[in-house]
């Protein structure tokens, strides 16, 4: 649910203060545990690194990601296919 329109938008303003000391282009990775960030046009260009619960993975922001939030981008959950015969049988001939 998003927050209420006179509240605005939630950024971490730690975050928004280390994308502006970096000059554009910078392929540093910047790490954040902050999933909820909403993704603003001052980060398109960056690459962030997005807590998962177990490591940070890497999101390259562009423009089509402003207005989203940053966790939308690092899944937490691994999907292992589903076992049984047909699996195994759909496997082999591949």
């Amino acid at each position: 649910m998003s927050r209420s329109l006179k509240k605005g938008p939630y950024i971490n303003e730690k975050l928004l203060k280390k994308i502006k000391n970096l000059k554009q282009g910078d392929k540093t990775v910047i790490k954040t545990w902050d999933r909820a960030c909403t993704i603003t046009p001052e980060m398109v260009g960056f690459t962030i690194g997005v807590h998962n619960g177990k490591e940070h993975i890497p999101v390259y922001i562009s423009e089509n990601m402003v207005g989203h939030k940053l966790g939308e981008f690092s899944p937490t959950r691994k999907f292992i296919s589903h076992g049984g015969k047909m699996a195994k049988e759909q496997n082999k001939g591949k």
